[in-house]
């Protein structure tokens, strides 16, 4: 299956791609199914499982399930209409999306947490429901939210995910092996042959202000959560930090009495504005999820600001080729928390940004292979434990020191041939294993780990 730089990247709603975007963009699924189907109904009902039950709340899950029923979408979403909405939800028990009757949703009664009914797919899964007057189902599907915002049904997870079709790109890869062969047979860079890949699905200009757009929302958002003060929603009292780490990184410039490592606060201050940003709900873009949402930012505006010779002309190769990594490990492996822990997200984050990063710095693609593998390779077994549920600890911090090791990696990367003794893949099929093994009260149900060994009330 051809994975888009724009499945990777996803402009989108905070705090979560897997449990607040992807329930709403099943939402949306369920509606076009409705409104093509012969069936007339007068309601609608949902069921939560697995983890987006156990931390669907702190994910704002029900919130997102409620909006996508009511006709919202993450690209397109208002937050003032939004919450215009949910207020006539819950007063008048009705949703009305689009091109369908007025229908009864009560979220008191009609939205439910299943805490004791895994759903065999994936551990983020959701049923929905459309019910007749007398509040018989009459048509129902169910719903996997796979990470960064991806959502199959359980046909389509069944049969190994929903087929784009469509053309056959120019250089088909879905392994690191299979990529690096193409580069030596055909003397192009990886972003490259992503490049000539996704022309094979939209016109160039279509591309190049796609990937404007992305950057500009990636660093529209960074300026918000630097400006962003006071505290985050959700009962935890964290309170914004990335503000206050940023005004003194600037009142510090210029007076030669910081150490040469203050440069990490500057990632990190980057990267914690994005999550801050996330934190509240506000507009973010998968990369390759909401909860790793900040490395790959934080690592381009570093690059963009700090980095002599840095040029905007070269987003697009940076994008491109950490979304060529980021396809490779989506198809072999996981981007979901919830699926395989953190180091499925911010794991892949800091792979994807170290070869966008190594790419722009003038590496080879060996070179960009192997900082991949170096970041992917030292989130290995990280856990996904978020207190109270909520996309705040550690996950805020976790995404400097996700950016600070992605440029550590690309940097060392640089300073060898490419050649190394663990292959990218290799790396990545690890991650798959130890994410299999890991015990799910350490995969995004906030049932072990921090979660539990924080008082979060």
């Amino acid at each position: 299956m051809f994975l888009s730089v724009f499945d990777m990247f996803k402009v989108g709603v905070g705090p979560s791609s897997s449990h607040t975007m992807g329930p709403m963009v099943a939402g949306g699924r369920f509606l076009d199914l409705l409104r093509n189907s012969p069936f007339h109904p007068a309601g609608l009902r949902a069921s939560l499982h697995g983890s987006l039950a156990f931390t669907g709340k702190g994910h704002a899950t029900d919130r997102a399930t409620i909006l996508g029923l009511a006709g919202f979408l993450p690209d397109s979403y208002d937050h003032e209409k939004a919450e215009a909405a949910l207020a006539q939800i819950h007063a008048t028990g009705m949703v009305t999306p689009p091109g369908l009757p007025a229908l009864r949703f009560a979220p008191a009664n009609d939205l439910i947490f299943d805490y004791d009914r895994p759903l065999p797919g994936h551990a983020n899964g959701m049923i929905l429901m459309a019910t007749d007057a007398e509040g018989d189902v009459i048509l129902q599907e169910t719903y996997y939210s796979i990470g960064g915002g991806f959502v199959v049904t359980e046909a389509e997870q069944q049969s190994g995910g929903a087929s784009k079709g469509g053309p056959v790109c120019p250089h088909p890869f879905e392994t690191a092996a299979q990529m690096l062969a193409m580069t030596r047979a055909t003397g192009k860079t990886i972003a490259q042959l992503k490049r000539e890949n996704e022309l094979k699905f939209r016109s160039a200009a279509e591309l190049d202000r796609g990937i404007a757009r992305l950057w500009q929302v990636m660093n529209d958002c960074i300026d918000r959560g630097l400006k962003g003060d006071g505290i985050l929603p959700g009962g935890l009292k964290v309170r914004r930090r990335a503000k206050g780490i940023y005004d003194a990184l600037l009142a510090e410039r210029g007076l030669n009495l910081t150490p040469p490592h203050t440069i990490n606060d500057w990632m990190s201050t980057y990267a914690m504005a994005v999550n801050e940003e996330n934190a509240a709900g506000g507009q973010v873009v998968t990369a390759p999820t909401n909860g790793a949402a900040g490395v790959l930012p934080a690592v381009m505006r570093y690059w963009l600001d700090h980095v002599p010779g840095a040029s905007p002309s070269k987003v697009g190769e940076f994008l491109l080729t950490a979304a060529a990594i980021g396809g490779i490990v989506k198809t072999n492996a996981s981007i979901s928390g919830a699926e395989a822990g953190c180091q499925a997200e911010v794991g892949s984050a800091a792979a994807m940004a170290a070869a966008g990063l190594c790419a722009v710095l003038g590496g080879t693609p060996e070179q960009v292979e192997n900082a991949a593998e170096i970041a992917l390779e030292h989130h290995l077994g990280m856990t996904c434990d978020p207190v109270k549920g909520l996309v705040q600890v550690p996950c805020i911090e976790r995404n400097g020191l996700g950016a600070i090791k992605a440029v550590s990696a690309a940097s060392l990367a640089l300073r060898g041939d490419g050649e190394h003794l663990v292959p990218l893949d290799a790396c990545i099929a690890t991650m798959l294993q130890t994410g299999r093994d890991m015990h799910e009260k350490y995969k995004e149900t906030s049932l072990g780990g921090l979660a539990v060994a924080v008082p979060n009330c």
